[in-house]
């Protein structure tokens, strides 16, 4: 039995079999949006169960559940897209939904072809429901031995906030070229966020993790390891001095400082800010747009990361896509649409928050691959700079590269040496120029630890991102309050 076969078995279980919904049914709805010339159709079926616990002071202070399902009707004809959908699954309903987006066509012929990828995707994560793996006691005493691990790390915690999040997702796409796929996708994350005080001093940090798996993954060792690396933060922040400011060689620790590449260089790379030349990498495949052994990648098929699918919202298997090689632009992240009006391939990144939103173009897990040097070596080369370990947020203008950054946890460099914590640093740049600065790469490749929620136009979903320590020489402002 084949991984698709046995996603398609729980899709038809929860989407399908209830509403009385069969393949004779999907044809139906087919036949009536392609009688107008239309280029591409496609039904988007959704059912999620979604859950989250918070807990502060030894109390449950919230908590949530919700269920929710519905499904999505698109149809496409040349550049233009028209959508429907509805919380109700049956098949009047679908086939009120495709009455609305046949206004898009013209009455007589077929409409030309368009496709997306053929084949089944992975099984890269267990088709697994995280909810049902603990009873509500278990998960709240989870929260609790977390909250215990983090209180006894040092006797300046004060304060400690705790949140446990799960949701079970089962996907059905079905396309007018009669490509079918389905996914079942399980997530968790937990998170604490602890409070420190000395001296009248206080300061707080955060930590979590998570993917694509059940509960089970939060053992006490997670539990204690999440807890040791929050208050680690909160105490090296207790001693943090103010940032000093000015353009300075910067220092970007790997893992999680990621983001950084994710927001001010990954959403340029997306198909539909380059096919309408709103990107500042619009136009620029073949050409060299990032310094040599720059390589990016967005690999959507890593198993049970957070931002990996078996397949794309689109049926589309997800893929390894290389982006940047040693340096040179290669293509972007395609979904079907921007893929057929940009006469290029698909890529497996057609992703949408939900039945009720349109997919578009999005990046799943970004990394920049290692280099060869250690990060001693990076820091040891460096007279005067900032090491950047960690980052809270930032944003970015796609449309010429710029972005602030604020680092959470950073530090001075001073003759090769990292001297003492600072706080307040913003990072100030561009994101096409800054690649052009990185002038060393290590070789500690790391992965976030699976927290990542990315927005686009109003759409929120999970991503994962990744990269090596980086040396960037010049073109970066460091903001600070010294």
């Amino acid at each position: 039995m084949t991984s698709q076969t046995i996603l398609r078995e729980t899709a038809d279980q929860y989407l399908l079999t209830p509403y009385q919904l069969g393949e004779s049914s999907l044809e139906q709805v087919f036949g009536e949006i392609m009688r107008h010339e239309i280029d591409y159709a496609d039904l988007y079926f959704q059912y999620s169960r979604s859950e989250g616990w918070s807990l502060e002071e030894g109390i449950v202070k919230a908590g949530s559940f919700n269920i929710d399902q519905g499904v999505g009707v698109r149809a496409i004809s040349g550049d233009r897209t028209a959508f429907a959908y509805s919380d109700e699954i049956s098949l009047p309903a679908l086939r009120q939904a495709a009455e609305a987006t046949r206004a898009i066509g013209r009455q007589g012929g077929a409409g030309r072809t368009m496709v997306g990828r053929h084949g089944e995707g992975r099984l890269l994560y267990p088709a697994t429901d995280p909810i049902g793996s603990l009873q509500a006691a278990e998960k709240v005493a989870l929260l609790e031995r977390l909250e215990r691990f983090a209180r006894a790390q040092d006797s300046r915690v004060i304060q400690v906030m705790a949140g446990l999040a799960g949701e079970y997702e089962v996907v059905y796409i079905a396309r007018h070229d009669g490509h079918r796929a389905a996914d079942v996708r399980p997530l968790v994350r937990l998170s604490v966020t602890v409070i420190v005080e000395q001296d009248g001093r206080r300061e707080q940090a955060h930590f979590g993790g998570g993917g694509r798996f059940d509960y089970s993954y939060f053992t006490d060792a997670v539990l204690e390891s999440y807890a040791r690396e929050a208050v680690r933060q909160a105490l090296v922040n207790l001693e943090a001095r103010p940032a000093p400011a000015g353009e300075m060689t910067v220092v970007l620790g790997n893992g999680w400082p990621g983001i950084l590449l994710h927001e001010a260089i990954g959403h340029g790379l997306e198909g539909d800010f380059n096919r309408k030349g709103s990107s500042a990498f619009s136009g620029r495949v073949g050409q060299a747009v990032a310094a040599p052994g720059v390589t990016v990648v967005d690999d959507g098929t890593l198993p049970d990361r957070r931002g990996s699918l078996n397949v794309d919202d689109e049926g589309n298997p997800t893929n390894r896509t290389v982006l940047i090689e040693d340096g040179i632009l290669r293509g972007y992240l395609q979904d079907n649409l921007n893929a057929r009006l940009m006469q290029t391939q698909v890529t497996g990144n057609g992703r949408r928050e939900s039945f009720a939103h349109l997919p578009m173009p999005r990046m799943t897990n970004t990394v920049m691959l290692a280099g060869d040097k250690t990060p001693e070596e990076i820091i040891a080369s460096v007279k005067h700079g900032l090491y950047a370990v960690n980052f809270a947020g930032g944003q970015v203008d796609i449309t010429n590269g710029k972005f602030v950054f604020s680092a959470s946890e950073a530090y001075m460099i001073e003759d090769g040496k990292i001297t003492y914590p600072v706080k307040g640093a913003t990072l100030i740049g561009n994101g096409p120029d800054v690649l052009t600065r990185v002038t060393m790469i290590g070789n500690d490749l790391e992965l976030d630890p699976g927290v990542g929620t990315c927005g686009k136009d109003g759409q929120s979903v999970p991503v994962g991102v990744g990269q090596p320590t980086l040396r960037i020489d010049g073109g970066l402002t460091v903001g600070g309050t010294a």
